[in-house]
């Protein structure tokens, strides 16, 4: 063989691409030749694809927004105690039950390796805060110590956090979050300035409290987009939203539950808490208490004896351990409640599986949604290539006739439906694009939806498979025809 011959395999080689160019023009044309037939054949693939698409985006801003509110409360390590009912078996016991105490914090410090760092809380439920006229309900008015501000990815944004000595002393200071800064001393969007309310006196039930500190104002991803964009554009923002914008809240937007409720939160020392507001004792600005250093309880209000906790929060070392953890803290407990067990424990992990059970659920049954809808699409394809067949019966036994091969035909057939397949799937992916952004205007949720590659690539992918699955039994069809019967076809 001569070195610049070309190899009997490379000429083969390009002699198919030959062919199936060919083959693909043919298809292409061939839709052209029917373009509104053609259209209707991949609006099924279009619906399908697009669907796919827009519910992977859906979710996956569902679930972005779901994390970000995990994270926003403290994560994975984060345990929460609360008081329940007695087991049936100790109910008879139920005057015995001191409930989650001061006494249960000083035991976890000293006893529970596995716990770094314990936030006491406790709340005053249905608290009315007032200041300049106005009047509002805080969702979280608490008595904690100053760990609550790390524990619950608390950050301050003007002033400072009040201090163990503020607690010793149970002085009336307290911290606020921009919700509560809005309904009583106006919005950013009312003033248009910032509005830093460090040293007003605020009325919690009637006691004097003064503002020490803000939060920062938490939000979502997709809230801060919409603010920045109302910042830059506050003409067509104003006329998009009209007067809604001047409420509370950070904008007017009560979004995402986690971030609301963290931005319509009141926090004062837990001293403080249980001096004015539990013990049953005067109003004092100093002194008292029932622990040095920041301890807290409460109860009933008016009750005299033992302080109890709304609840205690606990960050463990690792979500590694977190069996092992709350093995430990259930025994140190149990001690400490003298065998009853008037406590539960409320894990993040469990809000985490929920997430993921959610995710998995939305994903599967979008995924039969937009799996029928391409169902119906490749029913459509074989459809019409079965009546593409029957207009080109003689075609056919023409070109069997001057040579081509059965294996010619079928893959002529078969590419033709491919061709419409993938045609359709890129005019779905498109229009995916329109459909995700229609889906975001009407959304009930905060969380913008997000377009994956991955999406795109397994919807495409799912329309070629369609699209190979719906041409093989008309390309059988057409393959199997013979000639002199083809040519004999009327």
């Amino acid at each position: 063989m001569s070195p610049l011959a070309i190899p009997p395999s490379a000429e083969a080689l390009r002699q198919q691409s030959t062919n199936l160019a060919t083959t693909v023009e043919v298809g292409l044309r061939e839709i052209l030749a029917h373009k509104f037939r053609s259209l209707l054949t991949m609006l099924g693939i279009i619906l399908g694809v697009s669907s796919l698409v827009a519910m992977s985006a859906l979710v996956k801003g569902m679930e972005k927004g779901a994390r970000e509110a995990l994270i926003a409360i403290g994560g994975l390590e984060k345990v929460r105690v609360e008081p329940q009912e007695l087991p049936i078996e100790q109910r008879h016991l139920k005057d015995q039950a001191v409930g989650i105490t001061i006494n249960d914090v000083y035991a976890l410090q000293n006893s529970a390796p596995l716990v770094t760092r314990i936030s006491p809380e406790m709340r005053q439920w249905g608290a009315t805060v007032s200041a300049n006229g106005k009047r509002f309900r805080p969702f979280t008015c608490s008595g904690v110590w100053p760990v609550a501000l790390e524990m619950s990815e608390h950050a301050i944004a003007h002033g400072r956090m009040f201090n163990d000595l503020d607690d010793r002393m149970a002085r009336s200071v307290c911290v606020i979050g921009t919700a509560t800064r809005d309904e009583l001393f106006g919005s950013p969007e009312q003033a248009g300035h910032e509005i830093i309310p460090l040293g007003e006196t605020v009325y919690i039930n009637g006691l004097p409290f003064t503002i020490i500190g803000m939060f920062e104002h938490y939000e979502s991803e997709q809230e801060r987009k919409a603010r920045e964009f109302a910042r830059l554009h506050p003409a067509g923002q104003a006329a998009r939203t009209g007067p809604a914008r001047s409420r509370g809240w950070g904008g007017g937007r009560r979004g995402s539950f986690v971030f609301w409720l963290k931005n319509a939160t009141i926090f004062m020392p837990l001293n403080t808490m249980w001096m004015k507001f539990r013990s049953g004792t005067p109003a004092a600005s100093s002194g008292g208490g029932f622990g040095g250093g920041g301890g807290g309880g409460g109860g009933p209000s008016g009750a005299t004896g033992d302080p109890r906790l709304s609840n205690l929060e606990l960050k463990i070392t690792s979500v590694e351990l977190l069996t092992e953890s709350l093995q430990q803290i259930r025994n140190i407990l149990m001690t400490t409640h003298k065998g009853l067990e008037d406590f539960s424990f409320r894990t993040q992990e469990e809000w985490a599986e929920n997430i993921n059970t959610f995710i998995r659920n939305a994903r599967l049954s979008g995924g039969l949604i937009a799996g029928i809808s391409l169902l119906v699409g490749g029913i459509g394809i074989m459809n019409i290539m079965l009546a593409s067949i029957s207009e080109r019966v003689r075609e056919i036994g023409i070109r069997k006739s001057v040579g081509a091969t059965t294996v010619d035909i079928f893959v002529q057939i078969l590419v033709e439906s491919v061709v419409i397949a993938v045609v359709g799937g890129l005019a779905g992916l498109a229009a995916s694009f329109a459909l995700v952004q229609l889906l975001a205007a009407f959304s009930p949720t905060d969380n913008a939806p997000i377009i994956t590659f991955t999406s795109m690539g397994v919807a495409f992918a799912f329309s070629v498979g369609v699209g190979i699955l719906a041409g093989l039994f008309p390309a059988f069809k057409a393959a199997r025809l013979h000639p002199i019967q083809a040519l004999r076809y009327e």
